[in-house]
């Protein structure tokens, strides 16, 4: 017998629950990252404050450590650059990237170390020439009550606060003016390349900076240490446990990598001068 039809269509099923569904997750997950970001911008704001604030606490550390009475056969290290250098973002002064190579540093010899941190919070490359590199000269030259001899480790990294507005024709012209004079009064000066800002577009500022860097040292005689290849390594893991809450400094982990970077040319310069 020939197959009975239906002469009404066969009913389709409503795709609305599912349309719905996926919907309504697509709500919740846009309200989660919604909520997420909410939560990360009071944290940044909350951490600014803090960070601010331990601004004058580390200025003070490493004024006071400067300060200390002379030791004989010490060891002068000096370094130049921002907040960084100061160790904003450690638990303690002392925890900042400048902390751990003044500690290595005196491992390393046995003799005591003086640090003279030449480094001011929020510094750009117009601070560092304007003001450290002249303090740099009076340490060498003995004025002011200054030293007056040459320091037997000098670091520089300085820059990164220059990449918020980052004009590629200044920064080439300041950051060989900068390692120039560093390099007349301390020609086995370290410097340090630009860190990794792991996201776009800070990553390609950083990149276009560190060729600019790598150029002037070059021509000025200085080595310059991975910093930003170091960082970089770290990667993710990096970017969630290495950062201060400010997601801006490096935390005591953090710091300790910036150091890691220093070591081997540090402990070239020592093995030259033993």
């Amino acid at each position: 017998m020939p197959r009975r039809t239906s002469p009404f269509p066969k009913p389709r099923r409503s795709r609305a629950p599912r349309v719905i569904a996926v919907a309504a997750s697509s709500l919740a997950a846009a309200g989660g990252i919604a909520a997420w970001a909410n939560y990360l911008s009071r944290r940044q704001h909350h951490w600014r404050g803090r960070l601010s604030d331990a601004i004058p606490i580390h200025s003070s550390y490493w004024r006071d450590h400067a300060a200390k009475p002379a030791r004989e056969n010490e060891l002068l290290y000096v370094a130049l650059g921002d907040s960084a250098a100061q160790g904003i973002g450690a638990s303690r002064p002392s925890h900042g990237y400048v902390g751990f190579l003044f500690r290595h540093l005196r491992e390393r010899t046995g003799r005591p170390v003086r640090v003279i941190n030449l480094a001011v919070s929020g510094a750009r490359l117009r601070e560092a020439l304007d003001q450290q590199l002249p303090r740099l000269e009076r340490i060498v030259n003995g004025e002011g009550g200054a030293s007056g001899r040459r320091p037997d480790i000098v670091t520089v990294a300085v820059g990164a606060n220059d990449m918020a507005e980052f004009d590629p024709a200044r920064f080439r012209t300041e950051i060989a003016r900068l390692l120039t004079g560093v390099a007349a009064l301390a020609p086995d000066a370290v410097v340090a390349d630009i860190p990794s800002f792991y996201f776009l577009p800070g990553e390609k500022k950083a990149r276009a900076a560190n060729r600019l860097l790598r150029a002037a040292a070059d021509r000025a005689g200085l080595e310059v240490v991975p910093l930003h290849a170091l960082t970089e390594r770290q990667g993710l893991w990096g970017v969630t446990t290495q950062f201060a809450g400010d997601l801006f400094h490096p935390n005591d982990r953090g710091y300790r990598v910036w150091a890691a970077a220093f070591v081997p040319a540090l402990d070239r310069r020592l093995r030259r001068a033993s």
